[in-house]
């Protein structure tokens, strides 16, 4: 293993497809729930201990071994908006597309044969980690990463934010981004033993809610 990988996968110009997408953060600021950085971290917050939890242990028991396909359909169960689905499978499909081409693997080529549509976006990212030669820790901190990361990003573009106070919102989170791959990666190697039911199902919403809304936008600036 070399944990330089673990580099290249979280890098934000690793070509996996999530500079358009804002984590519902551009519905959340045209509803008025973001204005500055205290309400980017709130939502941050929010994202990290729901569906930022559940996609960390996603990835982790990806890379921990378990199946990729009862891994894909339990994101399903724990994602119910169509439109957020549709946004995990495109996301998914297009990281696989770069993993592939970055880390050759036969899972990988599987998963792709399985799923032409594309897997679930943490299902893949789990795998991609396996494949670099990365366990199910660098799997689940890639995933909590891009779950305030993205909306992050996406604030500076849609509020012009000040990027200083953007990057000092996931420094002070970063405390609770351990916790929480610590749980990740403890429900994501139960699952090797316990089936789908050990992964955590926290619901969010409103992200659910905003991501329908979004999605009917006839002008947006990100694609979720």
């Amino acid at each position: 293993m070399t944990r330089a990988a673990l580099l290249v996968l979280a890098d934000g110009r690793f070509p996996a497809g999530g500079h358009a997408h804002s984590g519902g953060a551009e519905e959340a600021v045209k509803a008025g729930r973001i204005t500055g950085a205290a309400g980017l971290e709130a939502f941050c917050r929010g994202r990290l201990h729901t569906s930022g939890l559940v996609a960390a242990a996603l990835a982790a028991a990806a890379a921990a071994g378990a199946d990729p396909a009862e891994l894909d359909a339990a994101a399903d169960a724990r994602t119910p908006s169509p439109a957020l689905r549709v946004a995990a499978r495109r996301l998914g499909r297009q990281l696989a597309r770069a993993a592939r081409a970055t880390w050759p693997s036969p899972e990988l080529d599987a998963l792709a044969r399985a799923f032409p549509k594309g897997a679930h976006q943490p299902v893949v990212l789990g795998l991609t980690a396996r494949a670099a030669g990365l366990g199910p820790a660098d799997a689940a901190y890639c995933a909590v990463y891009e779950s305030v990361s993205g909306p992050a990003t996406a604030v500076v573009r849609l509020l012009s934010l000040d990027p200083f106070e953007a990057t000092a919102v996931l420094a002070r989170l970063a405390p609770e981004l351990d916790r929480v791959v610590d749980r990740a990666v403890a429900a994501g190697h139960a699952v090797c033993s316990d089936g789908t039911d050990a992964l955590p199902s926290a619901s969010a919403p409103l992200l659910e809610i905003g991501a329908e809304a979004h999605a009917a936008w006839p002008v947006r600036l990100f694609a979720s």
